[in-house]
């Protein structure tokens, strides 16, 4: 099969996912058994929202699927999904037995790309999913694993701060990594490395509620730097629960680490007390300047024994 030219994503933004191939030989949408579709192996999306999934169920049953499905052919009749699994959930879930689809024939590349930017097009993305799929398209384009992307990006971001040797970059990878960047239009690789990739690194408890929407990324990262995992995990709850403030979470977060301090400090009696008792069994006596020290130190401690009411 001829690849048609490659649009950039600048130009699909809002417009459709035929934008991406153009639109010359688009199919008119057929109707298929549900059954015959199935979802790819490789999908970029993981979390789907109950609660939006039913709205869209509720919206699906009044209306209709208005979007077909994008799917490319398989053998003995049957599809494979490339775009639309929230409506092809949604459609299963409320029992349709027939959907709309159009049909691309498209290579392993075109289908994973397609689904990708399908993926960041939406509009409910919350940052976990939008940091995963920016990650996804990156590596793809790059035809690097994941991990290797980032590790790119870092080396970029260090090359910038000067903490690495510009000659170890290479210009073509850094150049197509700033260009995807341009084209998605939606932050700049900078701020991408420097604020979205420790997302990735936070505890999987805060990460979870990140992904599902139940908390902002400010909140997330606060939450975050609390260590032990069950005052973490009583933290998160009530964050979620009372609906608390950055600012109270910090608050919080403070006062943890006040009852830390202080339990992890002895008291400054039992302090004196640990203290004499070295210097009782220590050779302090028989050092005459160690002696003029300890006379000087206990002049200064009577003195303030004598102050005291």
């Amino acid at each position: 099969m001829n690849r048609k030219k490659e649009v950039p994503f600048r130009q699909i933004r809002g417009k459709g996912l035929d934008a991406l191939f153009g639109d010359a030989d688009s199919p008119s949408p057929a109707v298929v058994g549900i059954d015959s579709i199935q979802t790819p192996d490789r999908q970029p999306r993981r979390y789907f929202d109950p609660e939006k999934l039913e709205q869209l169920a509720e919206s699906i049953k009044a209306h209709g699927i208005i979007e077909p499905l994008l799917v490319r052919p398989l053998d003995a009749g049957r599809y494979e999904l490339v775009a639309g699994e929230r409506r092809y959930r949604a459609a299963k879930e409320i029992g349709l037995t027939e959907v709309p689809i159009t049909v691309r024939d498209l290579t392993d590349s075109e289908a994973l790309q397609l689904a990708l930017i399908e993926n960041l097009q939406r509009e409910d993305l919350n940052p976990v999913e939008e940091t995963e799929g920016i990650l996804q398209l990156l590596a793809f384009r790059l035809n690097f694993p994941i991990a290797d992307v980032s590790s790119l990006l870092y080396r970029m971001n260090n090359a910038i701060v000067g903490n690495t040797n510009h000659n170890v970059m290479i210009s073509s990878e850094s150049d197509l990594v700033k260009t995807c960047f341009l084209e998605l239009g939606k932050m700049s690789w900078e701020s991408f490395t420097r604020n979205r990739l420790p997302l990735l690194k936070l505890p999987q408890d805060v990460l979870t509620c990140l992904q599902q929407g139940k908390l902002e990324y400010t909140k997330a990262k606060a939450i975050a730097k609390v260590k032990d995992e069950a005052e973490r995990a009583a933290l998160l709850k009530a964050a979620i629960e009372q609906n608390l403030s950055l600012k109270e979470i910090r608050d919080r977060i403070a006062g943890l680490r006040q009852v830390e301090a202080d339990s992890a400090s002895p008291s400054l009696k039992a302090r004196f007390a640990t203290t004499y008792q070295r210097v009782q069994k220590s050779q302090i006596w028989q050092d005459p300047k160690k002696q003029k020290q300890l006379e000087k130190l206990l002049l200064n401690l009577e003195k303030l024994c004598d102050e005291l009411p």
